[in-house]
This record gives structure tokens, sequence and C-alpha cells, in this order.
């Protein structure tokens, strides 16, 4: 996979110490920054071009909201991985909205950490469980929960068949194994899913999906 590149965004000073050792015990993972606040953590991406930024809600001056939108506006290349103590629905909307690419709760383990970051960095979503069904229900439309819509005719037939299979959880090899094609084959057609509909993740593609009828609630495990 190579390095991962990662900018870690808390305004407590321990969170950031705890979060470095728990990521760079690992050989593919390196902080390459650290930033105490939403501001500090919009520069530092400029700066230290990271490939994932973890970044909690609650920061001065600028908070991690305004954070991730001006950071996926800037950057749109970089991953956001939220990792805060809240999960008020506001919060989870706002954040899905911005272009955040996972949502984790502080109550983690290191090791599910780890894993997150190496999955937003591949292009894959990650939703703490608490989160997954909030998200899913605020964004299925409420005209008619049960009615798919056709989506649109950029996407080929392949692309819908790996857009479904993403949105029911699977991971990039899951759906390769699905399909019967190669992993590689799989990561170039959820780029080609990215490009058409302007998005820059796994997360913001099912949530498009959603949003427009393209699945229902019915397709989701």
């Amino acid at each position: 996979m190579g390095e991962i590149r990662v900018l870690i965004a808390d305004d407590h000073a321990v969170v950031r110490e705890g979060t470095r050792q728990i990521l760079e015990q690992e050989p593919d993972l390196k902080v390459v920054a650290e930033a105490a606040d939403g501001d500090e953590a919009v520069k530092l991406t400029g700066s230290s071009k990271p490939d994932v930024a973890i970044i909690d809600i609650s920061m001065p001056r600028v908070d991690g909201i305004e954070a991730t939108k001006q950071i996926k506006a800037l950057y749109p290349q970089v991953a956001v991985l939220i990792l805060t103590a809240y999960d008020d629905d506001q919060f989870v909307f706002s954040l899905m909205e911005a272009g955040a690419a996972g949502y984790l709760l502080k109550s983690v383990r290191g090791s599910e950490l780890v894993d997150a970051v190496r999955a937003v960095y591949s292009g894959e979503s990650v939703l703490h469980p608490s989160i997954a069904r909030k998200v899913l229900n605020r964004f299925v439309p409420s005209l008619d929960k049960g009615q798919r819509q056709e989506p649109p005719e950029i996407l080929s037939q392949r692309e819908t068949e790996v857009l479904h299979l993403a949105t029911q959880g699977l991971s990039n090899q899951d759906i390769a194994d699905e399909l019967s094609l190669s992993l590689r084959t799989v990561q170039a057609h959820l780029g080609h899913i990215f490009n058409k509909l302007r998005v820059s993740s796994r997360t913001e593609a099912v949530v498009r999906a959603l949003k427009e009828g393209w699945i229902t609630l019915d397709d989701i495990p």
C-alpha cells in the first residue's frame, strides 16, 4: 500500500500524543503534522500534504465541521476521518455533507482506528455502528423511502453494481470477489464513480446514491 501520511487535529495534547503513538506503531503510517485547532489543521494540510486528516469536532477558532469543509474544498484528495466524542445528529449530518470519509467515536480501540485510516485512504467508508443507521435514515429521500430511482446514465451498469455493493458496506476486496473482478479493477471503477459524481470518497458516493433514491434502505443489510 505504501506509506500513509496522517495529520492529527485535536485541541487536547494528550489525545494527539496518544493517537500518534497508536498510529506510528504501524510501519505504513506516518504522522506528518499535529494541529490544536481547525484553522491550524487547514494550514498544515496545505504544507504537510497528508493523505488522511484525523479531525475532532470541538476545537477552538475553527471547529471540525468548518475545518472539514475547508480541507475538502482546498484539498479534495485528502480523506477526512472524524474522531470525536460526539454523535449528535447535527454533527453527523453536517460532517457527511462536508465530505468526511469516516466518522468514529473515541471509544474505538486503537486497532479500529488503524484499520479506519487504511480504509479511508483506500477510498472506503468508515462509520461507527451507532452512526451508520442515522446516516442512512437521514439521506434516504423522505418522499417515498421504498421507491428506487434509476441511477444516472453517466454510470455504467458495472459501476452501478459496484456502487450498490459499496452501499451494503462491502470492502473493495469483497466487491472484487462478489463480481469476480480484480481488486485493482474495483478501485478503478470506484475512481470513475467518484469522478462522475464529483465526490472524493465512498461515503460521499453512498450519501449521493441515498439522496437521489438510487439505493433504498431495503438494499442495506
